[in-house]
């Protein structure tokens, strides 16, 4: 069994038979018919995947890593944040005529800023201090700026990456405030774990852990019935996770330069709804 499964299969029942309603609160999000989006939910999950025994992508339902990767070189290479230079069509709710989704993602980790070591943004620093100052504890990148905040069409859900080098491997921690976890769980897993790999391998490092801390991990109430589903599905083995070893500059990854060999899943094509 992929221990990516195993470890959604448990935090899901977790949240179906022990987690809390918020139906008696008023909530924000919206379906698209305007009824409100209530959620079944749990505070404070944190999962671990080693990355140096296997890659964590579910098997019991696809997921779309090539598309996972785009927007994750879309926020961490290219810095961007407008939907127009991003392949898929994920962020377009949130988008304003222009495309822009405001002083989110990408812009935040591309506002340069004053070091001893000079000026850079938050993502070249990361490879800097892997590359330089590997025992440091303080490579940390946080996109969660209150400053902007009433400048973002979301605020940042993914918002802050701790990297740590222990013996020649590189870990890494995830903290995410809130997580849909039917539309969003393995995605985010899949993307932030690509990005360990990718940081590894630009600083000569091993892949380690990836460690994913969950402040709200929830199901919307419309989502129950196909969680319910998809958590039923025969678990498979998990697929070998291969990057390109020639590249060693973080600019030069594409989403060419990943293959996920043996990836078998369980097919699943029902509709997701997804709240506003």
């Amino acid at each position: 069994m992929s221990r990516a499964d195993e470890i959604f299969i448990a935090n899901c029942r977790d949240i179906l038979d022990n987690g809390v309603w918020d139906t008696d609160l008023a909530v924000r999000p919206r379906w698209d018919d305007g009824t409100p989006a209530h959620t079944v939910k749990k505070f404070g999950i944190i999962n671990r995947y080693d990355l140096s025994k296997e890659f964590p992508i579910l098997t019991i339902r696809r997921t779309y890593w090539k598309s996972a990767i785009d927007e994750l070189l879309w926020i961490w290479q290219a810095k961007s944040n407008n939907v127009n230079e991003l392949r898929t069509r994920v962020w377009d709710a949130w988008a304003d005529e222009n495309g822009s989704i405001g002083k989110a993602y990408g812009y935040q980790l591309g506002i340069k800023h004053h070091y001893p070591e000079g000026d850079m943004d938050q993502v070249d620093k990361v490879i800097w201090d892997l590359k330089n100052n590997p025992a440091s504890r303080r490579i940390i990148t946080n996109i969660y700026n209150h400053a902007d905040l009433s400048e973002m069409a979301l605020y940042p859900c993914a918002y802050s990456m701790t990297f740590n080098v222990s013996g020649g491997r590189l870990n890494a921690i995830l903290n995410q405030r809130s997580q849909d976890m039917l539309a969003a769980n393995n995605w985010n897993v899949v993307q932030y774990s690509v990005l360990t790999c990718m940081m590894a391998q630009v600083a000569h490092l091993e892949p380690g852990e990836f460690i994913h801390v969950i402040a709200d991990a929830h199901i919307y109430d419309r989502h129950v019935p196909l969680i319910e589903e998809i958590i039923k599905n025969e678990p498979k083995p998990a697929p070998k996770f291969v990057i390109d070893p020639d590249i060693d500059d973080f600019y030069k990854f594409t989403r060419d330069s990943f293959k996920m060999e043996g990836y078998e899943c369980s097919e699943f094509k029902e509709k997701i709804p997804v709240a506003l």
